[in-house]
C-alpha cells in the first residue's frame, strides 16, 4: 500500500524570459550646454519604476556619482487628485525635483510609480523655467512610452 507523500510527483519548472524589458532613453537636457538627459524606465501593469541621471562630456567613466534621491508616489483611493508620496531615500539637491516628477506620474498613469533621481537643476545652473522645460521634457518623454505600451 503506497502512502500519500509517495504519491506527490514534484513538478518540472520551465526558465521562463522575462516579458517587460527596461527602456533606456537619452536625450539632449533642454537649455543645459552639453548635458544629457539618461532616463531608465521599467513599466509592469501594477506599478512602474523610473531612473533619472544627467551626465556632461567631461564626466569621466569612472567617477563616482551620488544616487540621488528616491520617492514613492501613489494615488489616493478616496481622491484621485491627491497623491500620496513618500521619501525612500533622501538627497537634499534632489528630493523636490524627485518628488515633483514622481507625482506628476502618478497622477497621469494613475499607478504607483518609484522615482529614483540624481539631478540637481540647480548645480546644472538652470533658472525656474528652464528648470521647467527639462522637467516637462522628461515627463513627456516618459508619457510617450506609457501610451505606446498600451498600458493605459
Amino acid at each position: 500500500m503506497a502512502t500519500a507523500a509517495a504519491a506527490v510527483q514534484p513538478q518540472i519548472v520551465e526558465n521562463v524570459t522575462p516579458q517587460v524589458k527596461p527602456q533606456e532613453i537619452s536625450f539632449p537636457f533642454p537649455k543645459a550646454l552639453h548635458t544629457m538627459a539618461h532616463i531608465h524606465l521599467t513599466l509592469l501593469d501594477t506599478c512602474a519604476t523610473v531612473f533619472l541621471a544627467t551626465s556632461t562630456p567631461g564626466d569621466s567613466a569612472g567617477s563616482v556619482k551620488p544616487m540621488g534621491s528616491f520617492i514613492y508616489a501613489m494615488p489616493d483611493r478616496t481622491n484621485p487628485r491627491n497623491i500620496i508620496s513618500t521619501t525612500l531615500y533622501n538627497s537634499p539637491a534632489s528630493v523636490e525635483y524627485t518628488t515633483r516628477i514622481a507625482k506628476i506620474l502618478t497622477r497621469r498613469t494613475r499607478i504607483p510609480v518609484y522615482v529614483g533621481c540624481s539631478i540637481d537643476p540647480t548645480a546644472l545652473g538652470q533658472t525656474v523655467e528652464e528648470e521647467m522645460e527639462g522637467l516637462t521634457k522628461i515627463v513627456d518623454v516618459i508619457m510617450k512610452r506609457w501610451e505606446e505600451s498600451g498600458k493605459k
